[in-house]
């Protein structure tokens, strides 16, 4: 499906009618900052007490088991968080009965997951169960899905503040203050229950803006042979979005096969410190696909190119420099949350890098997902088989070698690094020559911007370990971004930082209920694919 149209304009060069779209798309990353930071200080708490309290030990226990859940129930959200967006632009019918379809097909997959894991459930305790209570994480498989699909609805709707609410602060602080709280009652068993109350309190909180947004269904009943074919419609979104994910926990799945559960423990720890940037590029994915679905319908591929490319820039500046804030003082967040996590400093600043060469496949596949689905899914498969090779065989090496548990968890996030990097170029080049337009997230302000900070961060490196944390991370940063805003930012990237895009008004309830687009999705409808 090669475009037609001819390069005429560069995609740097945005057409008046766009600015909307990248209005949107600001506002959503505005929004998702702010959600950034929330995640911030509400994951510190969980990952303090779970390294303090609760050990190495049980918390690679606790990881290898919730590998499998999210992964399966990642897989019974249908791939929703972006197939959703192109269901409800294409149809007529209700969108809340549409959403709901969602659901109850999610539902049944889910429970039908949960209840098969319940009986067989090896794959999840590789290093065995911190509890007997462990088997109970299969009850979190349709809670985890069915809040995906309410989020995603929202974010259609350009509500991404229910997003930050539920995952940046209900789900974070309700699993550190719950792991917290069962410690004193129930220390084996306090991590898995934690996890299962903090998603079913994301689901609370993502359901009723929901209701409020969508209301009732109107007329709706089951349909089995449109539920079937929307199943078989959303296999490739789900085996993607199955594989996106799983590229950044398969590390963990077979270092609990290699590896000790403390060497899992420290990986785990480390990755839940590197995942806090890749939040700001996936959090990005419910306001883009909207916005790409619109521009599908009327082939602007330009428009595209040039949104893929600007939302691109934006995450890589902003992950490169959490990158260079968290990983130049990696001894000191990993101390933080224990002296026997230190041995992970390593590993965080792979993991790290990897968020950062992630961003441009990340980005690409919002498009691809809805232009080359298929293909998409099987370069993503590539990428997952390329990692677990990778992978394997440095741990195998490492293993030879007779190195501490340390060295293991660098090698695995040297091989995610390696695989993400791969993919983001095989999806770019892909994106490339689908849309007749370059896809590169690349600038060299980047370098620029990079340098002092290395040797601002070098710096601090003498001080002592609390200097490190509260006055180093905020010089780290602040050298980064002045020069970054000074060099690397053009008029459309400061867009992000702006209040008020176009002259109008950008008020507080906008934040709760952001709807910019709403009324620019063609009325035409696409393809019917109900009944």
């Amino acid at each position: 499906m090669t475009s037609t149209l001819p390069p005429a304009e560069s995609p740097a060069d945005p057409p008046a009618e766009n600015t909307d779209d990248m209005a949107a798309l600001a506002k959503g990353g505005r929004t998702n900052f702010f959600g950034f930071l929330l995640r911030l200080v509400a994951r510190l708490p969980f990952l303090f007490l779970a390294g303090r309290l609760y050990g190495a030990d049980a918390v690679g226990r606790f990881a290898s088991a919730l590998i499998v859940v999210e992964l399966l129930a990642l897989i019974c959200s249908m791939g929703e968080k972006r197939g959703l967006a192109q269901r409800l632009t294409e149809s007529e019918e209700p969108h809340a009965n549409l959403v709901v379809d969602g659901f109850l097909l999610s539902l049944i997959l889910s429970s039908i997951v949960a209840f098969i894991l319940w009986l067989f459930p090896a794959p999840m305790f590789p290093n065995g169960m911190n509890s007997e209570l462990d088997i109970l994480l299969v009850v979190a498989i349709p809670g985890y899905a069915l809040t995906e699909i309410a989020l995603a609805a929202q974010a259609y709707k350009f509500d991404i503040a229910t997003t930050v609410r539920a995952r940046a602060v209900v789900e974070p602080w309700t699993i550190s203050i719950m792991a917290g709280l069962l410690y004193l009652w129930l220390p084996d068993a306090g991590l898995a229950l934690a996890y299962i109350i903090s998603i079913y309190a994301g689901l609370i909180t993502a359901l009723w803006p929901f209701y409020k947004t969508y209301g009732a269904p109107h007329g709706w009943r089951p349909h089995p042979v449109y539920m079937w074919r929307m199943l078989t419609r959303a296999m490739p979104l789900a085996a993607t979005d199955g594989v996106e994910w799983g590229t950044r926990r398969l590390d963990i799945f077979i270092l609990g096969f290699f590896a000790s559960p403390a060497a899992v423990g420290i990986y785990y720890m480390a990755q839940q410190v590197a995942s806090l940037p890749q939040k700001l590029k996936t959090s990005f994915e419910p306001v883009l696909g909207p916005v790409i679905t619109k521009n599908l319908k009327v082939k602007d591929y330009a428009a595209i190119a040039r949104q893929v490319c600007q939302v691109g820039f934006w995450i890589i500046a902003a992950q490169a420099g959490i990158a260079l804030a968290l990983g130049i003082p990696g001894e000191a967040v990993m101390g933080l949350i224990g002296p026997e996590f230190v041995g992970g400093t390593g590993a965080l600043a792979f993991l790290l890098l990897a968020e950062v060469v992630a961003a441009t496949a990340v980005v690409s596949e919002a498009a691809l997902v809805y232009m080359a689905r298929v293909r998409n899914m099987w370069i993503s498969l590539a990428t997952i088989a390329l990692q677990a090779g990778l992978t394997v065989t440095a741990l195998l090496v490492i293993e030879g070698m007779q190195l501490r548990d340390g060295f293991m968890a660098a090698g695995a996030a040297i091989s995610l690094m390696v695989a993400l990097g791969v993919a983001s170029l095989v999806k770019a080049l892909l994106l490339t020559k689908l849309l007749g337009y370059p896809v590169n997230n690349w600038r060299w302000a980047l370098v620029w911007a990079a340098a002092p900070a290395v040797v601002v961060g070098y710096a601090i490196t003498y001080l002592p370990e609390w200097m490190e944390l509260l006055l180093g991370i905020p010089m780290i940063l602040g050298t980064y971004g002045y020069i970054i805003w000074r060099r690397g930012f053009g008029p459309e990237d400061r867009m992000l930082f702006r209040k008020n895009i176009g002259g109008e008004p950008d008020d507080a309830e906008d934040l709760v209920s952001p709807d910019p687009l709403a009324d620019k999705v063609p009325p035409e409808p696409g393809p019917e694919l109900r009944r």
